[in-house]
């Protein structure tokens, strides 16, 4: 009895500090400590020590799709730069050598493990922003040659490559041993399209070669006409040939649209880019939220990874915008999960409106929390 009590008092004011999402508000707000706290249980959840890459479920079972392991790595790295501890930098090395390990070394002329643009595109975004953190010249190394890989094609796996030189923008699908079989109907997908921009961005800012920059507005320019509805700030799915764009709201979708835009505004000054991540921050707060501004989520395969990336930009635009009106509105998606947690593992979920399941959790389903903690400076 005298170990039931303290456990169900703490049940009971987990459950009254987050009833209170009528108001808006909650009792709960997390700390700097808690940021570290969910970020170390997290990775000691869902890290395959074995392997070295992150597992598909709490309990081990899987692998987390290849894209994903790279935003895993971005909260790695994140963590460090908000900690600056041994402990965060072990982390970071300890995740990217299994991954290059279980990759393939990096060898983006590997047809059999890489295989969709965006896997490398996801990765080479990671890599560059890596080597800006820590100057280790062979993140730099392996970012370049997978943007050149992606831009150009593979003469080994035989492939056209993703951008499109007549038409503009990046392909999504991937075509291997007959660039014959290439179609101008062929999709062109927010996915590869905006995440190429902040990869040629980051590149840029690590290198200063202009190519990067060109390439960067090249595409954000296409991506603005053809992906990006300048009266509502909806993000496109994708577009085929000619066709009406498929106005899907996808989260990471708005989040990289966020991401380039504030990158190519914090290079330029120009007013444009901020007003387009403006626009696109508010369609997911207005539109795509829930009344009490809780980030929207999926149950498809891999969906869950969305809230960690829209992370990943929305503190550009608060930061390097200067609007920290947005904060506001994260830490009370993040208070709501945290107070929401598995006490026990201290992982989260992505439907913040009910407490974190006890069971099997997807790696996925778990990430946006712990990922806005490690960029979202806490009340107190």
């Amino acid at each position: 009895m005298k170990r039931f009590i303290p456990c169900f008092i703490l049940v009971i004011f987990v459950f009254l500090s987050c009833n209170s999402s009528k108001t808006g508000k909650t009792v709960i707000t997390y700390t700097n400590a808690d940021a570290t706290l969910a970020i170390d249980a997290f990775h000691e959840t869902f890290f395959d020590k074995s392997k070295g890459i992150y597992a598909g479920k709490s309990d081990k079972r899987g692998v987390a799709a290849i894209w994903t392991q790279a935003i895993y790595w971005d909260m790695a790295v994140n963590a460090y730069k908000r900690t600056k501890s041994t402990k965060h930098k072990q982390m970071v090395d300890d995740i990217y050598a299994g991954n290059k390990s279980h990759y393939a070394t990096f060898d983006w002329d590997n047809g059999k493990v890489w295989f969709i643009y965006d896997d490398i595109m996801w990765w080479i975004i990671s890599l560059a922003r890596g080597y800006e953190e820590f100057g280790n010249k062979e993140y730099l190394d392996y970012a370049e040659s997978g943007f050149k890989r992606v831009w150009e094609g593979s003469p080994v796996v035989k492939d056209p490559g993703s951008y499109d030189p007549k038409n503009g923008g990046m392909f999504w699908r991937w075509i291997e041993n007959d660039p014959s079989r290439r179609s101008a109907n062929d999709g062109k997908m927010a996915c590869i399209n905006y995440p190429t921009v902040i990869a040629a961005m980051a590149l840029y800012n690590a290198t200063e070669k202009g190519d990067y920059l060109n390439k960067a507005k090249e595409i954000y320019k296409w991506s603005s006409a053809n992906l990006f509805d300048q009266e509502t700030g909806l993000v496109a799915d994708s577009k085929h040939g000619n066709s009406t764009p498929h106005w899907k709201a996808q989260l990471y979708n708005q989040g990289t649209c966020i991401g380039a835009a504030m990158m190519l505004y914090k290079e330029t000054g120009e007013q444009r880019y901020l007003d387009d991540a403006v626009l696109a921050a508010d369609y997911v707060k207005n539109t795509m939220c829930t009344a009490e501004g809780m980030l929207p989520f999926k149950t498809g395969v891999e969906q869950g990874i969305y809230g960690a990336i829209f992370a990943q930009y929305i503190i550009l635009l608060i930061e390097d915008g200067n609007k920290p009106e947005y904060a506001d509105w994260m830490q009370a998606n993040i208070d709501a999960a945290w107070s929401r947690r598995d006490v026990v593992r201290n992982i989260t979920y992505k439907d913040v409106s009910v407490f974190c399941p006890t069971g099997a959790v997807e790696v996925y389903d778990a990430s946006t929390c712990p990922a806005l903690m490690q960029v979202i400076r806490p009340v107190r």
